[in-house]
């Protein structure tokens, strides 16, 4: 006859097993945690997964109370602790006496709750953004002086841009000292006041190594700097605190020295472009300028004030000669007319009678042209065309008498 088990039995028996299993008593476990519960009188409840499989958690108060942080859904965990079989549900489960967080997890929760903050204080603003210069005389690098950053940089900024010198100010960038070098440095920088832009970082490495430009206090630090920062941390695919608040982005020290440098030959080209295209605007105005000259040159030798006098100076003759004419012919008829006149008076003109050997007689100033008028014994003036005579009347003959 078949005999029958009960399920709690079945279940006594698994969980006689598994409590009775070396293997299962003491497990290390790694996974993520997924629906965390912390109960009131301190135990934690959770789920362990990882991409394939679940396994229920349980951590009573007594091994929960020496955890040294929060867990949280999504948090990566190690976990040390025996397998075995709860009998109510008839599921196994693990029951948790170590729980450690997994380091890289953590550091990326840091990560993104400062990223968090910082954004929400605007210190990742476009409008907090320094503009850097873009012909730099001196150029800061803060990073260790014994890395291939320096080199790097140094090789780069050499071969692009000569021009400029570079100071080094050495830190630490690795390690829990790191961050308090990396600020001293900066705030140096920024006391000596000979900078004109900032590189800050150091090469690759892994999170922990990086840690350093993660931390709040160099952010602080970039973000109070009057001197426009460059981060170049770690390679292309790294990104830290320090690359949000800093005024630019690089995503390689060298790339950093060739953001904060022109290239010499390309500003050779465009020098050489200018001065072509400068030249070309010369001439051009150059020969718009001679031609202006030319049209005024035409305008002046035909508004030449020596011509205008000249022409003027011709009509002046002309007038000078017609009024010559006209005071001649005016002349000619005046002593025309004058001697015309001269005749008429001339003949009107009773001395002129006396060529003819005529005389005129007076007698006391008066001209005596009647016989009568004159007395025996009277005093005669008698005048004659080249002088006169004076007599005394001896006799009167009146009529021929």
């Amino acid at each position: 006859m078949e005999r029958y088990l009960t399920v709690t039995a079945l279940t006594k028996y698994i969980k006689y097993k598994f409590d009775h299993d070396h293997h299962l008593d003491e497990v290390l476990l790694e996974g993520e945690i997924s629906n965390f519960k912390h109960n009131s009188r301190g135990h934690f409840y959770f789920t362990l997964k990882d991409e394939n499989a679940q396994i229920s958690a349980t951590m009573f108060v007594s091994y929960s109370s020496k955890v040294t942080f929060v867990p949280h859904d999504g948090m990566k965990v190690f976990v040390k602790g025996n397998v075995s079989v709860y009998e109510p549900s008839g599921t196994y489960q693990i029951n948790v006496k170590e729980l450690k967080s997994d380091g890289l997890g953590d550091l990326y929760l840091k990560f993104e709750q400062l990223k968090k903050e910082l954004d929400g204080l605007g210190y990742f603003k476009i409008e907090h953004k320094k503009p850097l210069p873009r012909f730099p005389k001196i150029i800061g690098v803060i990073t260790s002086p014994t890395g291939a950053a320096i080199r790097d940089i140094i090789n780069t900024i050499g071969r692009r841009y000569s021009f400029c010198k570079v100071i080094l100010y050495p830190a630490i960038v690795q390690g829990d000292d790191a961050k308090l070098d990396i600020v001293k440095q900066i705030k140096k920088a920024n006391d000596d006041n000979l900078c004109d832009v900032l590189i800050v970082g150091r090469g690759g490495g892994s999170i922990e190594d990086l840690w350093a430009f993660n931390e709040k206090i160099v952010a602080q630090a970039i973000y109070d700097s009057n001197i426009p920062i460059v981060s170049a941390v770690g390679h292309e695919i790294d990104f830290t605190i320090a690359d949000f608040v800093s005024d630019k982005r690089a995503a390689t020290p060298t790339a950093a020295a060739e953001i904060v440098t022109p290239d010499i030959n390309t500003l050779k080209q465009n020098v050489n472009y200018y001065v072509d295209a400068m030249t070309k605007r010369i001439n051009y105005i150059f020969n718009e300028l001679k031609m202006r000259l030319v049209n005024i040159d035409k305008r002046i030798d035909n508004n030449n004030p020596l011509n205008t006098l000249k022409h003027k100076n011709e009509i002046l003759k002309a007038y000078i000669s017609a009024l010559n004419n006209n005071i001649y012919r005016i002349l000619s008829d005046k002593k025309h007319n004058y001697s015309m006149l001269k005749q008429h008076l001339d003949s009107l003109n009773p001395l002129a009678i006396m060529e003819k050997g005529y005389s005129i007689n007076s007698i006391n100033g008066e001209i005596i042209t009647d016989v009568k008028r004159v007395k025996k014994g009277d005093i005669l003036k008698t005048q004659m065309k080249n002088g006169f005579l004076v007599s005394q009347v001896i006799e009167v003959n009146e009529n021929g008498r």
